[in-house]
Protein backbone atom coordinates (compact mmCIF):
# COMPACT_ATOMS: atom_id res chain seq x y z
CA UNK A 1 0.00 0.00 0.00
CA UNK A 2 1.19 3.80 -0.27
CA UNK A 3 2.20 5.30 2.15
CA UNK A 4 0.60 8.93 2.47
CA UNK A 5 4.50 10.11 2.74
CA UNK A 6 5.32 8.64 -0.68
CA UNK A 7 1.69 10.50 -2.14
CA UNK A 8 3.17 14.25 -1.21
CA UNK A 9 4.64 15.43 -4.26
CA UNK A 10 7.04 18.89 -4.75
CA UNK A 11 5.36 21.57 -7.43
CA UNK A 12 8.46 21.06 -9.66
CA UNK A 13 8.48 17.35 -9.83
CA UNK A 14 7.55 16.07 -13.19
CA UNK A 15 5.43 13.56 -13.70
CA UNK A 16 6.96 10.33 -15.41
CA UNK A 17 4.15 9.59 -17.70
CA UNK A 18 5.61 9.71 -21.08
CA UNK A 19 3.51 9.71 -24.26
CA UNK A 20 5.32 7.53 -26.89
CA UNK A 21 2.44 7.22 -29.45
CA UNK A 22 1.11 10.37 -31.44
CA UNK A 23 -2.39 8.25 -31.32
CA UNK A 24 -3.58 8.55 -27.65
CA UNK A 25 -5.56 5.20 -26.36
CA UNK A 26 -9.20 6.46 -25.20
CA UNK A 27 -8.15 4.20 -22.00
CA UNK A 28 -4.61 6.27 -21.68
CA UNK A 29 -6.85 9.20 -19.39
CA UNK A 30 -6.92 6.80 -16.46
CA UNK A 31 -3.28 5.44 -15.99
CA UNK A 32 -1.73 7.33 -13.16
CA UNK A 33 1.99 7.12 -11.24
CA UNK A 34 -0.58 6.67 -8.11
CA UNK A 35 -2.36 3.68 -10.10
CA UNK A 36 0.67 2.31 -11.17
CA UNK A 37 2.50 2.48 -7.61
CA UNK A 38 -0.69 0.96 -6.15
CA UNK A 39 -0.61 -1.97 -9.10
CA UNK A 40 2.69 -2.89 -8.10
CA UNK A 41 3.11 -2.16 -3.92
CA UNK A 42 5.78 0.06 -4.80
CA UNK A 43 6.17 3.74 -3.74
CA UNK A 44 5.64 6.33 -6.64
CA UNK A 45 9.51 7.44 -5.76
CA UNK A 46 10.75 3.97 -7.60
CA UNK A 47 8.84 4.54 -10.65
CA UNK A 48 11.70 5.85 -13.13
CA UNK A 49 8.81 6.38 -15.76
CA UNK A 50 5.78 5.01 -17.24
CA UNK A 51 5.35 4.89 -21.04
CA UNK A 52 2.10 4.97 -22.70
CA UNK A 53 2.95 3.37 -26.09
CA UNK A 54 -0.31 3.17 -28.85
CA UNK A 55 -1.51 -0.02 -27.39
CA UNK A 56 0.04 -0.86 -24.28
CA UNK A 57 1.50 0.65 -20.84
CA UNK A 58 5.29 0.17 -20.29
CA UNK A 59 6.27 0.08 -16.51
CA UNK A 60 9.91 0.92 -15.58
CA UNK A 61 10.42 1.21 -12.18
CA UNK A 62 13.13 -0.37 -9.19
CA UNK A 63 12.91 -4.15 -10.19
CA UNK A 64 9.88 -4.11 -12.19
CA UNK A 65 9.85 -3.56 -16.20
CA UNK A 66 6.60 -5.21 -17.82
CA UNK A 67 4.31 -3.93 -20.14
CA UNK A 68 0.63 -3.54 -18.74
CA UNK A 69 -2.92 -3.55 -20.63
CA UNK A 70 -4.74 0.12 -20.33
CA UNK A 71 -7.89 -1.91 -19.57
CA UNK A 72 -6.25 -3.26 -16.27
CA UNK A 73 -6.45 0.75 -15.06
CA UNK A 74 -9.33 1.61 -13.30
CA UNK A 75 -11.22 4.45 -14.27
CA UNK A 76 -10.43 7.66 -11.80
CA UNK A 77 -12.19 10.79 -10.95
CA UNK A 78 -11.50 14.07 -12.54
CA UNK A 79 -10.98 12.66 -16.20
CA UNK A 80 -13.28 12.51 -19.08
CA UNK A 81 -16.40 10.76 -18.01
CA UNK A 82 -16.34 6.52 -19.29
CA UNK A 83 -18.12 5.84 -22.40
CA UNK A 84 -20.20 3.00 -23.42
CA UNK A 85 -16.66 2.23 -25.68
CA UNK A 86 -14.42 2.23 -22.72
CA UNK A 87 -16.55 -0.79 -21.76
CA UNK A 88 -15.91 -3.02 -25.01
CA UNK A 89 -12.37 -2.25 -24.69
CA UNK A 90 -12.25 -3.84 -20.78
CA UNK A 91 -14.25 -6.58 -22.17
CA UNK A 92 -11.90 -7.51 -25.38
CA UNK A 93 -9.20 -7.63 -22.89
CA UNK A 94 -10.80 -9.74 -19.70
CA UNK A 95 -12.28 -11.74 -21.81
CA UNK A 96 -15.46 -12.19 -19.49
CA UNK A 97 -17.20 -8.77 -18.20
CA UNK A 98 -15.61 -8.55 -14.99
CA UNK A 99 -12.52 -6.32 -13.89
CA UNK A 100 -9.53 -7.17 -12.38
CA UNK A 101 -9.41 -8.02 -8.90
CA UNK A 102 -7.18 -4.45 -8.17
CA UNK A 103 -10.14 -2.44 -9.22
CA UNK A 104 -11.38 -3.23 -5.92
CA UNK A 105 -8.04 -2.96 -4.23
CA UNK A 106 -8.11 0.81 -5.74
CA UNK A 107 -11.12 1.82 -5.42
CA UNK A 108 -11.00 0.60 -1.43
CA UNK A 109 -7.55 2.90 -1.19
CA UNK A 110 -9.80 5.48 -2.84
CA UNK A 111 -12.56 5.45 -0.60
CA UNK A 112 -10.16 5.20 2.54
CA UNK A 113 -7.57 8.43 1.33
CA UNK A 114 -11.06 10.61 0.70
CA UNK A 115 -10.30 14.32 2.28
CA UNK A 116 -13.94 14.98 2.09
CA UNK A 117 -17.50 13.08 2.22
CA UNK A 118 -17.77 15.42 -1.08
CA UNK A 119 -14.90 13.63 -2.58
CA UNK A 120 -15.73 10.26 -1.27
CA UNK A 121 -19.82 10.18 -3.06
CA UNK A 122 -17.20 11.30 -6.18
CA UNK A 123 -15.65 7.97 -5.96
CA UNK A 124 -18.92 6.61 -4.68
CA UNK A 125 -20.72 7.37 -7.84
CA UNK A 126 -18.18 6.35 -10.26
CA UNK A 127 -17.78 3.02 -8.60
CA UNK A 128 -21.45 3.08 -9.28
CA UNK A 129 -21.19 3.80 -12.90
CA UNK A 130 -18.61 0.38 -13.56
CA UNK A 131 -20.36 -1.57 -10.97
CA UNK A 132 -21.74 -4.40 -13.28
CA UNK A 133 -17.84 -4.96 -14.16
CA UNK A 134 -16.68 -5.65 -10.28
CA UNK A 135 -17.51 -8.79 -8.75
CA UNK A 136 -19.83 -9.44 -6.17
CA UNK A 137 -17.64 -9.83 -3.24
CA UNK A 138 -15.59 -6.66 -4.34
CA UNK A 139 -18.74 -4.91 -4.82
CA UNK A 140 -19.93 -5.41 -1.13
CA UNK A 141 -16.00 -4.70 -0.21
CA UNK A 142 -16.75 -1.56 -1.92
CA UNK A 143 -19.73 -0.91 -0.05
CA UNK A 144 -18.66 -2.14 3.40
CA UNK A 145 -15.83 0.60 3.34
CA UNK A 146 -17.39 3.26 1.29
CA UNK A 147 -20.50 3.26 4.40
CA UNK A 148 -17.45 3.19 7.35
CA UNK A 149 -15.53 5.68 5.71
CA UNK A 150 -18.79 7.81 5.13
CA UNK A 151 -19.35 7.15 8.94
CA UNK A 152 -16.06 8.54 10.21
CA UNK A 153 -16.63 11.36 7.65
CA UNK A 154 -19.56 12.15 9.23
CA UNK A 155 -18.96 12.24 12.80
CA UNK A 156 -16.17 14.99 12.29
Amino acid sequence: MIASSQLKSSAFTCSKIIHKSSILHPLARFVTEETVALLFNISVDGIYRIECCRYMVYVHAKGISRFVSYADFPPIVGVNAIALQDFGRWYKRWKSKQAPAFWTKFYTYKFKKAVSVDRLLEWGQLVATVKSVISGAGLQQLREVYAQEKDLMEKF
